[in-house]
């Protein structure tokens, strides 16, 4: 029995421990979360048995600006069926924002944070919503410099070279490697002709590739540093207990490979220019509302 005790002691103190050195190794020099995002009541409904509907947002925070999330996704995972799903709308798909009118996605978090964002999901493509997580980018940085800090391995399908207000993006076609920020950049690039068009594809192909990287990272062992390391920069309904539940769960039943959907891309848009509102994605909402609904479940 004391043997047992020794155990677990050492297995939380373990914990402890790896959870702080991932927090010490957080960017100093980054900005934390801004408080204010999702102060406003969460009011999630739960997700259907066995699946939990998650609201991702990520974010390009500056200062104490208002802020338009700059990516929008719905993960699934069905933890009965071993699946995980992932579905990204795209910012500038035009709907109707209860209470404000027809707007560009992204505008929802900028008016209401996280809730409005909810509300605007569930009003155009009745989709429940249990839980919502904003991270903002210097999060992300510091996540995969955890999880890989060898770097990640990616096809970088051309030469890609921008430069603004947050970073330089200057990367070589091909077989690379990249770090945090450079990922970062492959991710957020969209400075041509395909614009938020590709650079929707590249942000599903960098999660995959992060998935392979989590998958073969020693498990469970690395968990709580890499949640420290990513706590400044997240805000989430979700307690610690149930992101180690479903990270437990995910590496004891990693499913081979997860499906994605992006709206309304995937489903079928138009361009059109909206005074006041500028360019935007026009869709039929019926038949976008039943694919998202159809892909979910």
């Amino acid at each position: 029995m004391l043997g047992f005790f020794i155990f677990f002691v050492l297995i939380g103190a373990y914990i402890l421990y790896e959870y702080t050195a991932g927090l010490r190794g957080a960017n100093e020099d980054a900005p934390g979360m801004n408080e204010s995002y999702g102060d406003e009541p969460f009011e999630g409904t739960e997700s259907p048995e066995g699946k939990t509907n998650v609201l991702l947002l990520g974010i390009d925070q500056r200062g104490e600006e208002t802020t338009r999330s700059d990516t929008i996704m719905i993960g699934q995972y069905d933890t009965d069926n071993n699946q995980l799903k992932l579905v990204s709308l795209m910012r500038d798909t035009y709907v109707n924002i209860p209470g404000y009118g027809y707007k560009k996605l992204n505008a929802a978090f900028a008016i209401g944070g996280p809730e409005l964002m909810r509300q605007t999901i569930q009003e155009n493509f009745g989709v429940d919503l249990e839980y919502y997580s904003i991270i903002d980018f210097n999060g992300f940085v510091s996540i995969v410099n955890t999880i890989a800090p060898d770097g990640v391995p990616i096809t970088v399908e051309k030469d890609m070279y921008y430069k603004d207000g947050v970073q330089t993006i200057d990367l070589k076609a091909g077989e690379q490697t990249l770090d945090g920020k450079e990922l970062l950049g492959y991710a957020r690039f969209r400075n041509d002709s395909y614009g938020d068009l590709m650079r929707v594809e590249r942000q599903q192909k960098v999660l995959k590739a992060l998935k392979e990287e989590f998958v073969s990272f020693t498990g469970l062992a690395r968990l709580p540093r890499a949640l420290g390391a990513i706590q400044p920069y997240v805000k989430t309904n979700m307690g610690t207990t149930s992101i180690l539940g479903f990270g437990t769960d995910f590496l004891l039943n990693t499913p081979d490979d997860f499906e994605t959907l992006t709206i309304p891309k995937d489903v079928g848009y138009s361009n059109l220019r909206v005074p006041g509102e500028g360019a935007v994605l026009s869709h039929d909402e019926e038949k976008t509302r039943e694919a998202l609904q159809s892909f979910l479940e």
